[in-house]
């Protein structure tokens, strides 16, 4: 089978690296690709917001999958397109990709359906999201509606921080993803996420993992696309993973079935598990990155099977397996992120990290002159598993020690928690 796999950051290298080791493919095509996933793929300079050219790429090519990464070609319409013309994709369409495309309309929808999330407000305008916030007591959450690239969160710790986010959103400062702004409860527990496939009809739980938002050790200062994850999540036990099934995830099946809008693809749950048990932050109409990483290197399954079963709409006879071990996966980031990244800077020692026991996953690089080089905010995710947490992350840190590369910088602690 052929297949065209649409990104090119760490969560495709890492479907890449998986996709590659499946007896049932016979070619992978990558757009755009990158150095790390050229190793598994022929990467192609595609462009993929012309829907067109992806459908006559995967005529010429004989493509029977096309397994898109990020979010935006989804909410975009891609997977429509793809339909229409006869094509397997994996992925939603346009109107059940809304669940992660408009964060106002998931949560109209947990209201419709009963799903447990936190109270919020959903505004047009500053001055009436200013007074909603009028006799409420921080710390107050205000969301982007639109996509954002995992940066459109604020937690603000205080009134003043709050009004200054509004304006930063309504001036402008996430396009037109700001355009309508969420303002949320601030939830109390530990966060954690749940991946599972869905056919339209069946739901299948993949596996937990959790992930570090913000930029700095002690999960300190601004949040980012995420600096490194690690599954199983210990508080996503096979108790707790039902119950989000049973009370989260299933519904909201159920729910897109019923408007109209069935969901085919991978559902990622964002959660916070608290005192009063799970409840949902957010949707993702894709696997997470960094979070994908950590899931391809635990999955013991081939997954194409599974990802043609979710096209074709024979999931309920599938199943998955997971190995017992644990994995962390640490994210090299360039300096200045989550703001401007220093691109350019060369990378050094990626064979010796990986001598130690690492999978070096590449996310923003290129190569120039010869040379791999820093192309983007998040640049390498450096993966590791063991028989435990503890020896995953360590074998993850002494493979990032042996990488050289001066512009680069990393977080000292990921897994901490469950540390």
């Amino acid at each position: 089978m052929n297949l065209l796999l649409i990104g090119g950051g760490g969560r495709e290298h890492a479907l890449a690296w998986k996709l590659a080791q499946s007896p049932l493919l016979t070619k992978l095509f990558a757009a755009p690709g990158n150095p790390g996933i050229a190793e598994h793929a022929e990467c192609t300079d595609l462009d993929i917001s012309d829907h067109r050219a992806v459908i006559e790429f995967c005529g010429r090519h004989d493509v029977e999958l096309v397994v898109v990464g990020p979010e935006q070609p989804l909410v975009d319409g891609l997977a429509d397109s793809l339909k229409r013309a006869g094509i397997r994709c994996f992925g939603p369409s346009a109107a059940a990709a809304r669940l992660e495309g408009s964060k106002g309309f998931t949560k109209d929808l947990c209201a419709k359906y009963d799903i447990p999330t936190a109270a919020y407000g959903r505004f047009t305008d500053a001055a009436a999201a200013k007074a909603f916030l009028d006799g409420r007591s921080p710390p107050f959450v205000i969301k982007a509606d639109g996509l954002a690239a995992g940066k459109g969160v604020v937690i603000a710790e205080d009134r003043a921080a709050a009004d200054a986010a509004l304006d930063d959103m309504f001036g402008g400062a996430f396009g037109g993803s700001g355009a309508e702004v969420v303002i949320e409860e601030f939830l109390e527990g530990e966060e954690a996420s749940l991946f599972a496939l869905c056919d339209g009809k069946t739901v299948v739980p993949l596996a937990g993992a959790q992930d570090h938002k913000r930029v700095g050790d002690g999960d300190t200062g601004p949040n980012t696309g995420g600096m490194g994850a690690y599954s199983p999540a210990p508080i996503l036990d096979d108790a707790m993973t039902a119950r989000v099934m049973r009370d989260i995830v299933e519904p909201t099946a159920r729910a897109m079935a019923a408007e109209g809008a069935p969901y085919v693809g991978v559902l990622y749950a964002g959660l916070m598990i608290g005192p009063d048990g799970p409840q949902l932050i957010e949707y993702n109409c894709r696997f997470g990155d960094p979070e994908c990483q950590v899931l391809m290197k635990r999955m013991d399954s081939d997954l194409l099977p599974a990802l043609v079963a979710v096209c074709d709409g024979t999931l309920a006879d599938i199943s998955v397996a997971w190995r017992s071990e644990s994995a962390l996966t640490v994210v090299m980031a360039a300096e200045g992120y989550p703001g401007t990244p220093k691109k350019g800077g060369e990378i050094r020692g990626l064979d010796t990290a990986e001598a130690s026991g690492a999978t070096i996953f590449h996310a923003g690089t290129k190569v120039a002159d010869g040379k791999l080089v820093a192309n983007g905010g998040r640049v390498l995710n450096v993966t590791a598993t063991g028989p435990s947490l503890k020896v995953a992350a360590d074998t993850a840190y002494k493979a990032c020690a042996a990488i050289q590369w001066e512009d680069g910088f990393y977080r000292r602690d990921i897994g901490h928690r469950a540390l």
